[in-house]
């Protein structure tokens, strides 16, 4: 799926051997480096072309009022976007007072790596000036896990051949509001036609400068944020290590800052050039005690060394790779980018200290900066997992976000709390709610990242102080939206939720969606299951939870007896669960005819048109069978699946990592390796066209689940540890590390056996194929598997419910929603199984 002359197959490096202007955005985004906090896209230090010329800071955004067309009571009134920090990655190289710019450049050598090891992304560049000067340039880019705030930057720059004038310009620029490398300001960047998913720009001004100056080789920049009122300071310093002589110059304006060094440099003699940077905001604080941060942070890194903040990084991720690397034997593409997966993960989460996790970390503007239910579902598993202090931040970010939740709630005249589909400082910024609020399962989300976490942890001291308030107040709103409807002719009640979006974006505002109704069983149980323990184990949290929440001793059995009552949608002339309650009844979609450049469907067709519709976005009562296995049988999830996959576009990068998953548990595997291929490369292959906006970081965090839990087979259900392996066809040997209630336990997997060892104090548990077994500290068990699983070839395809009369004695029928002048909408059948799939005509 790539160029692998220009991106050779490395185990522990991305590497790209060839420079282009044509992919620009995508490879920013490929070599971006952040720590979760600060994020610095994979610009070039000249600062010249760029896609988007990106620092991204979480959580640092701009509020703007959403203007409806047409406005109605309790529309999410006021959006946010993240904001461009001020750009500190310019270092520019003049030989001769000739720019080095790679567009036209005489460039000999280039080659530029992302080192996951130690954490640095470097390129070295050998380019032959006009005059025939031979100048070796390497520089090196690191963003620190250790300190939060720190950006250490590297040049080194030697003529090789001859004596030569050498400038070296170093810059800081508020990119945000229209400035350049020169200081003016320049054309918008292009953007191709409309996509919703991008970012949009603000026109007015945002950064408001409240501070400037240098001092020697430090310059300082100081804004405040027009109307979110946040502030933000950067600082740079230099250090300069040459033997040759050189002079330094400087300015510094509201909106940029040079430190300009000129070298009389000698053949042979190298020059570096050291630039620390140090970004602070904060949701109040003055800007001038920002830059007092960004001072410290600054002076602690110079007095402990540059290299040391290397060799730190370098430490802190060995340990990263020990905790969270999957190894995948023999397969050395698969390898190297399931490792730049994981990587990511660790760039958008590891210092994101309760910020919530964008869904492109901070690798772009796209979604604008954004958090969305993606964390919950998609990349808390793996930090929960791995690194649960990063988990616990996470969830407590939601936790954070109460107040504005039972806000909304109230708003929408619902008890509890209503965690917004999309937000960044906790208010709803979904202009269209049809897609956007209406996902009321974003509550049973974050409840159910709270039960996999304290699943994986023991973490009850979280979960009886702070978490149980998640719970209690999720589950508070579904007995006000949900409401009892008696069965006619019986005394059987059973309990209902209208008008939601489930997962599902092409399929809105509907009633009793299968994923919201099962998962909102599970947040209701989970509730009333956690007040019972702590009521039993911790009376004196028990006490402190309802008297802060106002608990009624009553809720837990309301909230048990409406879990019990809900209804499930099920069909049974088609033996699967329907995907809401008149799912069934619309026409499907027929995706085979639909042409290739007509994909994705919500940049080519308006919603009502999708909304008519079977089709799918994204895998939304396959993502149930998932997240709640444990409630359907196997028949169930081989039936569902069949149905569903064929009606799923795939448009959503949320999709590819659970269809491989499912598809694996029931038996379809060379479409399960297909699927993970696709979660795999969105980003390193560009296959959604859209990598140039930043890091599908979910997909990211589901490519380990999709290894763990799909080929692997791991399951947590009901708090206890399971295996039912599905290594693929040709995989020599799937490992992994998991870390299970302070218990580091190593996995690995052949096709004729499972091995499992431990470390820590305390014996495991588990089981493999419903046979339970035990593990003693320091020891380990071995594990025969006569298979990996049930094997069914191919893909499923809807010819196997053609001659299948629905309840209301139709049959499926399938169409392309297109027009061609006066050529009317042609219906096909869905053909019979035994026979051939009838030509669909020209529309």
């Amino acid at each position: 799926m790539m160029d692998r002359d220009r991106f050779p197959v490395d185990p522990w490096r991305l590497i790209e051997k060839r420079f282009s202007l044509e992919d620009q955005g995508v490879t920013e985004t490929l070599f971006a480096v952040g720590n979760g906090y600060v994020g610095l896209r994979g610009n070039t230090p000249e600062g010249r072309h760029a896609h988007e010329h990106g620092t991204f800071i979480n959580g640092f955004h701009e509020t703007f009022p959403i203007h409806h067309a047409e406005q109605a009571y309790g529309f999410a009134e006021v959006g946010q976007i993240i904001v461009n920090a001020p750009d500190a990655k310019i270092m520019r190289v003049y030989v001769d007072d000739e720019p080095l710019s790679l567009d036209v450049a005489d460039v000999r050598e280039y080659h530029r790596e992302l080192d996951m090891e130690s954490g640095v992304l470097r390129r070295r560049v050998l380019w032959v000036t006009p005059s025939g000067k031979e100048v070796l340039i390497e520089d090196e880019r690191m963003v620190s896990f250790e300190e939060k705030h720190l950006v250490i930057l590297r040049l080194d720059v030697t003529v090789l051949n001859a004596d030569a004038p050498v400038t070296i310009n170093c810059q800081l620029i508020n990119r945000q509001d229209g400035e350049d490398v020169y200081g003016g300001s320049p054309a918008p960047a292009k953007r191709a036609g409309f996509d919703p998913r991008r970012s949009d720009r603000m026109h007015e001004r945002v950064l408001q400068p409240k501070e400037y100056w240098q001092d020697r080789d430090r310059s300082a920049l100081a804004y405040q944020v027009a109307d979110s009122g946040m502030t933000l300071a950067v600082v740079a310093d230099h250090i300069v290590e040459t033997e040759n002589h050189y002079s330094a110059r400087g300015i510094v304006e509201p909106d940029i800052a040079k430190n300009v060094f000129r070298v009389q440099a000698r053949a042979g003699v190298p020059i570096r050039v050291t630039k620390l940077v140090s970004y602070h905001t904060s949701r109040g604080v003055p800007a001038r005690e920002l830059v007092d941060r960004c001072r410290r942070t600054i002076d602690r890194a110079l007095a402990e060394g540059v290299t040391h903040q290397f060799e730190r990084q370098r430490a802190w991720l060995d340990a990263f790779w020990a905790r969270s690397d999957i190894r995948i034997k023999g397969q050395p593409e698969i390898q190297q980018a399931t490792r730049w997966c994981l990587y990511e993960l660790a760039q958008a989460a590891a210092r994101a200290d309760q910020h919530g996790v964008p869904a492109k970390g901070v690798t772009g503007s796209g979604y604008s900066g954004h958090y969305f239910w993606d964390t919950e579902v998609y990349v808390l598993p793996f930090l929960a997992y791995t690194t649960p202090l990063w988990a616990r931040n996470a969830l407590r970010m939601r936790y954070l976000m109460l107040p504005a939740a039972r806000r909304r709630a109230y708003q929408l005249n619902e008890a509890g709390a209503l965690f917004p589909w999309r937000t960044i400082n906790g208010e709803e910024a979904s202009a269209y709610y049809a897609a956007g609020t209406a996902q009321y399962h974003i509550n049973a989300d974050v409840c159910f990242a709270l039960a996999k976490y304290v699943r994986a942890t023991g973490d009850t001291d979280f979960l009886y102080r702070e978490g149980v308030d998640i719970a209690v107040e999720t589950a508070r709103l579904w007995t006000t939206l949900g409401f009892w409807r008696t069965s006619s002719g019986d005394a059987i009640e059973s309990f209902h939720i209208h008008g939601v979006t489930g997962p599902d974006e092409y399929t809105t505002v509907v009633n009793d969606n299968l994923f919201t109704n099962v998962m909102a069983r599970f947040n209701l149980r989970f509730a009333a299951r956690t007040l019972r323990d702590m009521a039993d184990s911790d009376p004196g949290a028990y006490r402190a939870a309802a008297e802060r929440l106002a608990l009624d001793p009553a809720e837990p059995e309301h909230w048990e007896r409406a879990a019990e009552a809900m209804h499930i949608p099920f069909s049974t002339a088609l033996g699967i669960h329907p995907q809401d309650e008149i799912f069934l009844e619309r026409e499907v979609w027929d995706l085979e005819a639909t042409p290739s450049d007509k994909r994705p469907l919500l940049l080519h067709f308006h919603p009502l048109v999708i909304y008519r519709y079977q089709v799918l976005k994204q895998a939304d009562v396959v993502l149930a069978l998932f997240l709640q296995g444990e409630h359907f049988s196997d028949e169930d999830k081989l039936a569902d699946f069949e149905y569903y996959d064929p009606l799923t576009t795939g448009d959503s990068t949320l999709s590819a990592v659970v269809q491989t998953i499912l598809a694996a548990e029931v038996g379809y595997q060379e479409l399960a390796l297909d699927y993970f291929r696709q979660a795999i490369f969105v980003d390193l292959a560009d296959l959604h066209h859209n990598a140039a906006d930043g890091v599908h970081v979910a997909s990211a965090g589901g490519v380990w689940t999709a290894l763990v839990s799909g080929f692997g087979g791991m399951r947590d259900h009901a708090g206890e540890l399971s295996f039912d392996p599905r290594l693929p066809a040709g995989w020599e040997e799937l490992s992994f590390p998991l870390r299970w209630r302070d218990t580091p336990v190593h996995v690995s997997i052949r096709a004729t056996e499972m091995r499992v060892r431990i470390e820590g104090e305390a014996p495991l548990i588990f089981s493999v194929r419903g046979t339970p077994y035990v593990v003693s500290p320091g020891e380990g068990v071995t594990v025969a598997l006569e298979d990996q699983g049930p094997v069914i070839p191919g893909r499923p395809s809807l010819t196997q419910f053609a001659d299948v009369e629905l309840e209301d004695g139709t049959t499926l029928s399938a169409s392309v929603p297109t027009v061609t002048a006066s050529i009317p909408i042609i219906t096909s059948p869905i053909p019979a199984a035994s026979g051939e799939r009838e030509p669909v005509a020209d529309r």
